[in-house]
């Protein structure tokens, strides 16, 4: 979440992320922004605070704003209701809103989801991570919430080549969904988010190119895949499976 808002942000959107894992919350750190944080998501929800005291500015990129989640609550703090009075006062602030939802599909799933109108799903090649992603697809599709897109994260080239691991146009066709990205693992994606600086600021990176190509796929421009999975057949296999994206 907080690489795809820095990516937008650096398009020239203004984009709010926002923290939904009440207790546990992270993207401060990652953003580099923890010790800014003077009030919360709760604060913002219980009256303490207006919302543009709680939202706190990037340090790189001036168009991106981070809402923190409260680190000292229950998740209980919150409902569905807040989050959705929350985000119809940050819609009038900018033009995206990033919902950040923590794991499982309890409350703090139900929150995350609660205002949203489009769903960005996270999955990784293995397993377990993508049986997750069904489920939740299952969930959405359920209730009527089917404007949902997918980013395959951490791809391994050399272990997708000697077949150790998932093809993403193999996963795509498990779920059924729009490809919006792949992000391939690698070193450099580990270092920037303990600096607190994402990946995503990083135009030299693959995943840093990843990040952006995802951001300028959601502001509606064609933006072709990254090729680095090796091989004509496994480049055709992907295109072909990403083609609802556009349709």
């Amino acid at each position: 979440t907080a690489n795809l808002g820095v990516a937008l942000a650096r398009l020239g959107q203004r984009v709010v992320v926002v923290d939904t894992d009440i207790g546990l919350r992270n993207l401060d750190v990652v953003m580099g922004l923890q010790n800014r944080i003077i009030y919360d998501i709760v604060d913002l929800i219980e009256g303490r605070c207006r919302i543009r005291q709680a939202l706190i500015r990037d340090r790189l990129v001036p168009e991106l704003y981070l809402l923190p989640a409260a680190q000292t609550r229950d998740k209980s703090a919150i409902g569905p209701a807040d989050m959705v009075r929350v985000s119809e006062q940050l819609r009038g602030e900018c033009d995206f809103v990033l919902i950040d939802s923590p794991a499982g599909i309890e409350l703090g799933f139900r929150n995350a989801v609660a205002p949203a109108d489009e769903f960005i799903l996270v999955t990784t090649p293995d397993r377990a991570s993508v049986q997750d992603v069904d489920r939740v697809v299952g969930i959405l599709e359920s209730q009527g919430r089917d404007s949902l897109s997918l980013v395959v994260n951490r791809v391994r080239p050399e272990l997708v080549k000697r077949k150790d691991m998932r093809r993403p146009d193999e996963i795509v066709e498990t779920l059924s969904i729009a490809l919006l990205g792949i992000v391939p693992e690698a070193e450099d994606v580990l270092l920037a988010s303990s600096r607190g600086t994402p990946i995503a600021h990083n135009p030299h990176s693959l995943a840093g190119r990843a990040y952006q190509n995802m951001a300028r796929r959601l502001v509606g421009e064609r933006v072709p895949f990254i090729p680095f999975l090796e091989g004509k057949k496994g480049v055709r296999r992907l295109f072909s499976a990403i083609r609802g994206l556009f349709a």
